[in-house]
């Protein structure tokens, strides 16, 4: 294998490592969150345009799903964007956690199996034209994106410092990306 052949590999590798790290990261902290809110609090919603934590979480389910299960993956694709946003009647925190994780650990087995080659591949998703390394990019800023308004009203809501860079404070303690 020539130097840039192998440097790509490495590339390759590195980046879906580190997608498939903050696909992990950004999970432990929406469960930190959802865990901090009551259900009142994971459905609500101060105008009918924002959306509630609930249904963030739900759409990120529908998202990676589609996006990594389905458009990378190959798995059907069955989503109904709508839904994810119109719902009205509570889950339970259990049962968001529960499918954001299930999604999770599918889009983590498909990332695994990716090669250098497949993520120049392109499919379409959602409508769009995309590389497979699009599409993981997008899940994973999409996560992040929504992750932060997550963690922006859970703290609204109760008050609290959730405590995701305490590390800062204490030098023994490990670094969390």
């Amino acid at each position: 294998m020539n130097q840039t052949a192998t440097a790509t590999q490495a590339l390759s590798s590195e980046f879906v490592e580190v997608s498939r790290g903050q696909l992990r990261t950004k999970l432990d902290r929406i469960e930190v969150c959802v865990g901090r809110l009551s259900e009142k609090q994971l459905w609500s919603r101060a105008h009918e345009i924002e959306n509630a934590v609930g249904n963030l979480v739900l759409h990120l389910c529908g998202n990676i799903r589609q996006w990594v299960v389905a458009g990378v993956g190959g798995a059907p694709d069955d989503r109904d964007r709508d839904a994810e946003f119109d719902r009205r009647d509570p889950l339970p925190a259990a049962e968001l956690i529960r499918r954001l994780r299930e999604v999770i650990d599918e889009a983590d087995t498909v990332l695994a199996r990716l090669t250098s080659a497949d993520l120049t591949e392109r499919r379409q998703v959602q409508g769009y034209d995309v590389t497979l390394l699009e599409a993981v990019y997008h899940v994973v800023e999409h996560l992040a994106e929504h992750t932060g308004q997550i963690i922006w009203a859970t703290k609204r809501a109760t008050g609290a410092d959730l405590g995701f860079y305490a590390y800062l404070l204490d030098p023994d303690r490990a670094a969390r990306p």
